[in-house]
Order: structure tokens, then C-alpha cells, then sequence
């Protein structure tokens, strides 16, 4: 129909104002937008509220996973959270990156997505972008302030939700309160666990939620994490109350810095904040992600990259006090003999042993191709931790000399102990460490610490970190052991979910005056379930001398890099099975029993297939050598083989037992 010119003009004015809306031209609302993953089952969708806020929500096959959560952050001299127009947005951006990771589930790994830039404005023009990245196990987005300033920009707080869907339950880790526990050395992320809780209950600690955060709604998991926590930032965590299930970033405690240094974010612009990553899905595809690495930053080419395995270490049993040039010499005689490639010498080696003894130390592990770690105190005054060597790594200026000294020495790498918590100062305190000590060519490990969202993929030299509730308590006290099979039952589905762990796992003798609930085979499980790129293996070699030959073997073999894994069955906190496939071709299985009751597991070893052919037809006969407990206690141990379509190995759990299997293909 051939309408009238000033009703045609008419109507394109009403269209461009409709337009404006949409575009933020104006202020208020803008519509939804959605932006899908590759495989076109996860959305994103963002839009802007009456009152100018950016909200988002996800959705997966149309279930919605999150309900409408908030975005923006509150700077000191302009809230980004409120207010806002959308000024522009980006087209849709393919993402497809492939990197290499030796400390966690999967070595090669290949990340696809989808993203899309929103560009916000305040109404004084002031800019900040929301960048969202859509992937088939989820989402992760991060603010960005694109423009160059003059000045320091502060970050007062963050608006950012997660809104759970009501119904939904979560696994959460209380994060302990500033300058409490031992020593005061808190926050450590060392508290257990509480499972199975209704989303939004409060912390009875009342310092927030640790990440990783496990929940489940309806048939979806979801857990939320951040990732590349760069300098200039802190490490958030989730604020301790979450109304009607919406749980808000919360930022450290004004008492976890270094000094009189403010806590908060500040930084110079132009600036990308952490990315805070949403993996959501089944529970298979939330245990196999690896969300949280993948939007870590990139190493830097020619990173140093160590060596990754197991590492013999006297501590958790003899205590401080064997911290001796004679006993560590045994312990890499140990390490020697079982083909592993470190021995860690703990705190107070600088005074029991002295630097004249530890380079005897470190040129008697060369010989034997074992290398040498060594222990230090982080401190300054940040908490009352007095184990030496300490007040040494305070300053750049200091780790350039003291790490120059250790590889003049030839140690391999340090163990830095005993941080004051997530502020702004540790966080960059952190990278300094990181960065020297790829300079000076040493592993780094970092106990009493933060979880490290994501940093060893940016620095490939970082091979483990504790921020767990690790061995050592089990050796403490009664009450540590007693928890002990249901705590380890629920870490690969949060706090190792992402990033390698320093549980220190395996002991069977023992440990101490302490009754250990959990089993041997349980014991021997966790060397598989849980990842780290050095296992610090708690058992020493006289417990070890005791163990069947079969079991010392498998400790002899076991990798600590992974080129595969699967998840095969599980519920957090009470049962983990899964297969780790090694760069020697062999898939170990492994599965542990966080309950006290007997359970059967049937594990469908067709699902296993080779490296790099995931979609491959597979093998058409396994081999298995099993071991796992006797119903009588001790050790069981048997061999098979299985044909056919589907082959299904069935094993008896004890209560708090566990398995291990190597999964072959028969001799050709």
C-alpha cells in the first residue's frame, strides 16, 4: 500500500526512537538480546532494566539455570551498576583457542565460544563493557573499562549476582574470618564443606563463600567460579547472605592486606576484571569442564614449564623436628627408588640444615635424578606463623636474590607458606612470586593460600596450590580423620574442579595415634581423583615398605599430567568414580566411597577410549588389573579381561573404600 509521505516520514521517525531505546541512544530499558554456544543449547541473555541496570540471564534448553542476576561495579567516581544506556554492542565473535596444561584434567585442551561485547555508558558518558563468552559447559563474562585515564580508578564494590532458580541446593565452602585459626593465619580455605544445603542459606562464619561454588537446580549443576584475578585486583568470594537465592561478589576483609594498603581493586585504565565463570550442565559436564582455565590468560611464550609427578616429603608424619640432613637424605633415597621426581624439604631447613648441607642435599637428589623443593615462611607481620626461613620474599628486590641463590644452590622449586588472605597486596604478591620464579626457573607451590583461579595456565611454573582443607588435618586430630572420606568425596566437584590441589594424599600406616576412617584402597584412590602437578605422597618409606609390591608399583607409574578425563559416576561428598587417561596409554580408573555403607559400582570400561579419539569406535576387548580392599581388610588385587559390546567391571565398595584399575587394550 502506498502510504502518505508525511505518514511514511511519520512512522520512520517512530522507528529510529525505537531503535534509540534498544541501542541505549537513550536512557532506561533495553531490550533482551541472547547470544547461544556453539551447539546452540546455552543462552545468554542481556539486557538493561527500566532503571539503566544490566542484568543477565542463562538458560539451557530453555531451562532457566539462572534467574535474573545483576552486573556492574561501583567506582569511586562513577557507578557503573545503575543509570546506564547501551551505547553499542559488538557483532558475534567465534572463539577457539587450544593450550596446554599439565596440572589438571586434561593436557590438551580446546575451547569454543561465542562472544559478544556490550558497551555501556553513564549518563556522563563515562564507558564500561560487559564481555560475555558463551561455550557449551557454560558462560564467563568480565567488566572491562576501555579507555585510557589519568588517573587511579577504586573500586568500591561489585554488583555482580548469581540468582539461583528457587529450590535450588547448594555445596558451599564457609570462608573463615581474618586473623583466626592457628597462629592467625586465616582465611586458608580450609573449612569443610556444607552439603546439600537450600541456596541462599547464610554462612554461620559470616565472612561469605568460597569459590569454587557447587549448586543444583532442578536436573542442572552449576558452579561458579572467577578466573585471571590480575594485578590490581582482589580475590572475591560470594557475600555470606543470599536473599531469595541471589548471591552478590563480595570483596576480602579490610584486614587481608599487606600493610596500611587498601584492600579493594585499584588499578590504571584501560582495565579487564576478572572473569567470572558460570559451568552449568549435567554433573558430567561440569566435572569435565575446564571453564576455569580456559579463560585464564595465556602463558607468555617460552614460559617455563617443569617437570610434573610425585615427590616424597617427611613432614605430615615426622614433624618439624626431622626436618635433618640425615632424614632428608633418606627421603631421596625414597624418591629415588620409586622413580619419583622430587623431594620437598619442609619448614626450618635453613637452620636444622643450613645452605652448606642443603647443596650437598641438592647434588645427592641430581645424582639420583631426584630434585630438590625447599619451604619458606611468606611472612612480614601479616600473621603469627614463626616457622623460618621467613622474611625473605617481601619485595621483588628480595625474590630476585634469594631465587638466584636457590638455583645457584640447585634447588627446583619452593613452597611459600602461610599468606594473609585475598586482598588487593597478596594478590599482586602472588604474581611477583609467580613471575620471579619463572625468571629463576623454579616450580612454585603456594600452602595457606588462595585458590589460584586459573593462574597456572598463565604461569605454567605454578604446578600446585593447597587452599584446602589437606592431609595435614587428618593427622591433627581424631575429629579430621573422622571427616575425612566424605571431604575428600566432594573436592574433584569443587575446590579441584578447576585448578590442581595439594591435598597430599595416600598414607596407609597410621598416620600417627590417629584411626583412619578411610580405607586403603580408598587412600591409593585419591592419588588418581584428585589432581595436582606434584603429589606430595604423605606416606613414608617404611609405611610403604609394608604395602604389597603391586601397590608400590602403581605409585611408581601413576602420572600426575592427564591426557584425558572422564567422569563416570558420582555425587558430591559421597561417591567419585572416574578415568585418568596417562601419556603411557594406560586409563586408570579410580573411585572412592565418602559414605559409611557398602556400595556397588559398575563401570562400563567401553566409554574409555583412545587419546585424541574421542568419537573413535572403541576397542572391541579390555584388559584390567585391579586393587581394592579385602573384604577382611587389607589389600585385594585381580586381573581380567572383558569383550564385547558393553564391558562392565563391577566392584564391592567397603564403606569409605575405594579402587584403582589400569584399563589396557590386550597385546597385539
Amino acid at each position: 500500500m502506498d502510504l502518505p509521505l508525511g505518514f511514511r516520514k511519520a512512522w520512520r521517525v517512530v522507528l529510529v526512537l525505537l531503535a534509540g531505546a534498544a541501542a541505549g541512544t537513550g536512557p532506561g530499558a533495553a531490550a533482551a538480546d541472547t547470544l547461544r554456544s556453539p551447539d546452540r543449547r546455552v543462552a545468554l541473555q542481556f539486557s538493561l532494566s527500566k532503571g539503566g541496570e544490566p542484568v543477565y540471564r542463562l538458560k539451557i534448553d530453555g531451562e532457566e539455570v539462572l534467574s535474573e542476576s545483576r552486573l556492574g561495579l561501583v567506582a569511586g567516581d562513577a557507578d557503573f551498576s545503575r543509570g546506564l544506556k547501551l551505547v553499542g554492542r559488538s557483532d558475534v565473535e567465534r572463539v577457539n583457542e587450544v593450550y596446554e596444561l599439565a596440572t589438571a584434567k586434561r593436557r590438551l585442551n580446546t575451547y569454543e565460544a561465542r562472544r559478544r561485547t556490550y558497551r555501556l555508558a553513564t549518563a556522563a558518558g563515562q564507558r564500561m563493557d560487559v564481555v560475555f563468552q558463551v561455550s557449551n559447559d557454560g558462560i564467563a563474562f568480565r567488566h572491562v573499562f576501555p579507555e585510557t585515564g589519568t588517573e587511579e580508578r577504586v573500586i568500591l564494590e561489585e554488583a555482580t549476582s548469581f540468582r539461583l532458580p528457587a529450590g535450588a541446593r547448594a555445596w558451599l565452602q564457609p570462608m573463615s574470618a581474618a586473623k583466626t585459626g592457628w597462629s592467625r593465619t586465616n582465611p586458608s580455605y580450609e573449612e569443610y564443606y556444607e552439603s546439600d544445603i537450600p541456596a541462599g542459606t547464610p554462612s554461620k562464619l559470616g565472612a561469605g563463600w568460597v569459590f569454587p561454588a557447587l549448586f543444583k537446580t532442578g536436573g542442572r549443576w552449576v558452579v561458579l567460579s572467577e578466573a585471571d584475578v590480575g594485578r590490581g585486583y582482589c580475590a572475591s568470594r560470594l557475600r555470606h547472605e543470599a536473599t531469595d537465592g541471589e548471591y552478590r561478589i563480595g570483596f576480602p576483609d579490610a584486614r587481608e592486606t599487606i600493610g596500611s594498603q587498601p584492600v579493594g581493586p585499584r588499578f590504571a585504565t584501560p582495565y579487564a576484571m576478572p572473569w567470572r565463570v558460570v559451568a552449568a550442565g549435567s554433573l558430567r559436564t561440569v566435572v569435565e569442564s575446564t571453564l576455569g582455565t580456559d579463560v585464564a590468560g595465556p602463558a607468555a611464550a617460552g614460559a617455563f614449564v617443569p617437570a610434573s609427578g610425585l615427590a616424597a616429603w617427611s613432614w605430615p608424619k615426622r614433624g618439624d623436628a626431622q626436618t635433618t640432613f640425615p632424614v632428608q637424605k633418606d627421603f631421596i633415597d625414597y624418591a629415588a627408588s620409586m622413580g619419583w621426581p622430587y623431594c620437598l624439604i619442609d619448614a626450618l631447613w635453613d637452620t636444622q640444615i643450613g645452605e652448606d648441607k642443603l647443596r650437598e642435599l641438592v647434588a645427592y637428589g641430581r645424582a639420583r635424578k631426584v630434585g630438590v623443593l625447599v619451604w619458606y615462611n611468606s611472612n612480614g607481620d601479616w600473621n603469627d606463623a614463626f616457622q623460618t626461613p621467613k622474611n625473605r620474599l617481601l619485595t621483588r628486590e628480595a625474590m630476585r636474590s634469594e631465587f638466584a641463590k636457590l638455583r645457584d644452590l640447585g634447588v627446583q622449586g619452593v613452597k611459600v607458606d602461610f599468606f594473609g588472605g585475598d586482598g588487593r597486596a597478596f594478590v599482586d604478591l602472588y604474581h611477583d612470586l609467580m613471575t620471579e620464579g619463572a625468571v629463576a626457573g623454579l616450580a612454585m607451590n603456594f600452602h595457606g593460600a588462595t585458590l589460584p583461579r586459573g593462574w597456572g595456565r598463565t604461569y605454567p611454573n605454578l604446578l600446585t596450590a593447597e587452599a584446602v582443607r589437606g592431609y595435614e588435618f587428618i593427622t591433627f586430630e581424631q575429629a579430621g580423620a573422622d571427616r575425612a572420606p566424605g571431604h575428600v568425596a566432594m573436592l574433584p566437584f569443587a575446590r579441584n574442579i578447576f585448578d590442581p590441589m595439594d591435598f597430599t594424599p595416600f598414607c596407609v600406616d597410621g598416620p600417627r595415634k590417629i584411626k583412619r576412617r578411610t580405607s586403603p584402597g580408598f587412600e591409593l584412590a585419591t592419588t588418581v581423583v584428585l589432581t595436582s602437578g606434584i603429589q606430595h605422597i604423605v606416606e613414608t618409606p617404611d609405611g610403604l615398605a609394608k604395602q604389597p609390591e603391586y601397590v608400590r608399583d602403581f605409585l611408581r607409574r601413576v602420572p600426575a599430567t592427564w591426557e584425558e578425563t572422564r567422569f563416570l559416576a558420582g555425587e558430591p561428598g559421597k561417591l567419585v568414580v572416574f578415568g585418568r587417561l596417562g601419556a603411557d596409554g594406560i586409563w586408570r580408573v579410580a573411585g572412592i566411597n565418602g559414605e559409611a555403607v557398602r556400595k556397588t559400582v559398575e563401570v562400563d570400561l567401553s566409554a574409555l577410549v583412545a587419546p585424541g579419539r574421542r568419537r573413535a569406535k572403541p576397542e572391541r576387548t579390555t584388559n584390567y588389573a585391579l586393587i581394592t580392599d579385602a573384604a577382611e581388610g587389607g589389600w585385594a588385587r585381580r586381573e581380567g579381561q572383558l569383550e564385547g559390546e558393553t564391558r562392565v567391571l563391577r566392584i564391592e565398595l567397603l564403606p569409605a573404600g575405594g579402587f584403582v584399575a589400569e584399563v589396557t587394550k590386550p597385546a597385539p
